[in-house]
């Protein structure tokens, strides 16, 4: 889908109007400032692996959710 191009005032404009701007974002290549992915490896142990496999099903999350959630949640607690 192609954007469709206006001004940025008028971009502006609809924005905080509350209209949808949708229409006029390359969502293809929108990006989020600070909050662009990257790749880390860590290494486990098998038994970590099992545990962490075991408490992902009991949550119905995938490890790599359940890993995010538990350091996005020690980090939260970090002053």
């Amino acid at each position: 889908m192609t954007a469709k191009t206006i001004s940025g005032e008028a971009f502006d404009a609809k924005f905080d109007a509350g209209e949808d701007i949708g229409d006029h974002i390359d969502w293809s290549t929108a990006r989020r400032p600070g909050l662009e992915k990257r790749r880390v490896n860590v290494d486990f142990t098998d038994q970590m692996v099992r545990r962490l496999d075991i408490e992902a099903q009991r949550r119905g999350v995938t490890r790599q959710s359940l890993i995010k959630i538990w350091i996005a949640d020690r980090l939260d607690g970090v002053s």
